[in-house]
């Protein structure tokens, strides 16, 4: 090897090891590709996060949710005033799996994405990027929806944190443009033992206070703004429901009326009568009959 080859050797060695100690460029984003984001994390060097465009999103409507008819219309209201540039609420949706929680902010996404509502989804795991997320959508002239679906938490996470300080912990504003809906089958998102009881405490005039280990732990969910409760369907309702997928399926109402019986030892099987199930069921039967 000469004296020169020798050189570019270790030049490109050098460089090399320059690389691996530079942050990964981030990627761009293409704003037009969609109306729906995931936050990814690229593969290797420092992780670095990036918006990935949702290319086959959901194509439900708000008219396709039923039984919950006041959640909805708390949830269109607050996305409609946000849409509007007026003040709005972070939203906590909570209560039974299989209810509604995630479909209604994927309906509003579709109803709105017209006036320039965007949805980016991400995963607990990640919620610790949220400020650099905020940052990177402050200036656009859409309006964010950042999703956190299924949420709970476990103590000592670090995205607990993060989640906290973006709704209204930091020093600096949320971004006028930004709001964050989250849904979690955990009404304050964290565990409660039966431990925690021992951390009250009684005052003379027999007040009972919560401990510190209780304030901790509702001092997320009081940190959104609107909470919204969804609850188990009754055997009318999930019916109903499952009336209007099989519909949607092209089943004749005698068909439909026929199913109920079918329905309902699906519902049983699976022990819960939730939307959920309702749609399940619908695609089964419809596949069945050849729709």
């Amino acid at each position: 090897m000469t004296e020169l080859e020798n050189f570019l050797a270790r030049a490109e060695s050098l460089l090399a090891r320059v690389e691996s100690l530079l942050p990964a460029s981030t990627k761009q984003v293409d704003w037009t590709a969609s109306t729906a984001f995931r936050w990814r994390r690229q593969r290797g060097r420092d992780g670095v996060g990036y918006l990935q465009a949702v290319t086959h999103r959901t194509a439900i409507t708000l008219a396709d949710l039923h039984n919950i008819e006041r959640q909805k219309q708390e949830i269109e209201q607050n996305t409609r005033q946000f849409v509007d540039g007026k003040p709005a609420n972070n939203v906590l949706l909570t209560g039974a799996r299989g209810t509604g929680k995630s479909s209604l902010i994927k309906a509003c996404l579709n109803a709105y994405a017209g006036r320039g509502l965007r949805l980016i989804e991400v995963d607990k795991d990640d919620l610790v990027d949220l400020p650099d997320i905020v940052e990177l959508v402050a200036n656009r002239p859409e309006r964010f929806v950042i999703f956190c679906d299924d949420l709970s938490f476990e103590e000592g996470e670090g995205g607990y944190k993060a989640l906290k300080v973006a709704l209204d912990g930091s020093i600096s504003a949320q971004s006028d443009n930004v709001l964050i809906y989250a849904t979690s089958n955990r009404r304050h998102l964290m565990p409660e033992r039966m431990s925690d009881n021992a951390t009250y405490t009684h005052t003379d005039d027999g007040d009972l206070h919560p401990g510190e280990t209780v304030e901790e732990k509702i001092s997320l969910s009081e940190r959104f703004g609107l909470w919204v409760s969804f609850y188990p369907f009754r055997q009318a309702d999930y019916l109903d429901i499952v009336g209007h997928w099989l519909r949607h399926f092209g089943c004749g109402e005698e068909e439909i009326k026929a199913s109920s019986h079918d329905a309902l030892q699906w519902a049983l099987q699976r022990g819960s009568r939730s939307g959920r199930v309702a749609w399940q069921f619908a695609k089964d039967h419809a596949g069945k009959a050849g729709r």
